[in-house]
């Protein structure tokens, strides 16, 4: 005897869903986005001045509550992570030269603040060491923080792409009117080629080229898109669905 199967009919949802799938929207970013550890650098270091750091006394009587840390370390540590952002999002990092540059900078500075030695290399230029004080690191992380959400989640989404079968658009939430194109024909390409900034500060972002079909195609960048692997599956998906519209 030959064992039977009893065939499976798809779900009604899942049919719906093959039949007409869900538009895909990629929003483009600022390299603001990039900015993050920053903020999260701040806001832990923030944490180690209240705990640990001591009040000092600024000013002949002013309030002896301003509390310092004692240890140079914390101010290396944070003007290494905002000089090593700003240097990434303003400089394209390729090859592994660069790479290898990156890391070694990155660990010497983890490297002299866990031996304690900053403090003695700033004794051979004056003792110029670097100290914030509390409000220092709560107020520019709190500052930072507050402009890095406005951005990434309110100005960079005012305008969007939106991706449906045979159809890729322009959209606006202010109603500036929107511009399609049709993707028959359309290329695309993928760029994540900057280690640090794509994968380390974005989290497998990604830049997107698109060129379009017809007479007079146009090219359309998009910097900075989240999760691109992702995106562009999902964008080839879509792209080769078939309308409803020119269906036989």
């Amino acid at each position: 005897m030959t064992p039977t199967t009893t065939p499976t009919t798809p779900s009604p949802t899942t049919e719906h869903e093959h039949a007409h799938p869900k538009p895909l929207r990629i929003y483009s970013h600022s390299s603001f986005i990039y900015w993050w550890p920053v903020w999260f650098v701040g806001f832990i270091l923030t944490a180690v001045t209240y705990m640990y750091g001591t009040p000092h006394q600024l000013e002949p009587g002013g309030h002896p509550r301003e509390l310092i840390h004692s240890s140079s370390n914390l101010g290396v540590v944070y003007f290494a992570v905002m000089f090593v952002v700003i240097l990434i999002t303003n400089l394209s990092v390729r090859g592994l030269a660069s790479v290898i540059v990156l890391l070694s900078g990155a660990f010497l500075t983890l490297a002299l603040a866990y031996f304690g030695w900053w403090d003695a290399i700033f004794t051979w230029f004056g003792d110029l060491s670097i100290h914030m004080t509390l409000g220092g690191y709560f107020w520019f992380s709190t500052l930072l923080f507050v402009t890095w959400v406005v951005i990434v989640f309110g100005v960079d989404r005012v305008s969007y792409w939106e991706v449906t079968p045979g159809q890729f658009t322009r959209q606006s939430l202010l109603g500036a009117g929107s511009h399609s194109y049709n993707t028959q024909g359309m290329a695309m390409e993928k760029h994540r080629e900057d280690l640090f900034r794509h994968w380390l500060l974005g989290f497998g972002s990604g830049d997107l080229r698109i060129t379009t079909s017809g007479a007079i195609p146009q090219q359309i960048n998009m910097p900075n898109v989240t999760f691109v692997g992702f995106k562009v599956v999902k964008i080839q998906r879509l792209i080769s669905s078939i309308p409803d519209g020119d269906q036989l």
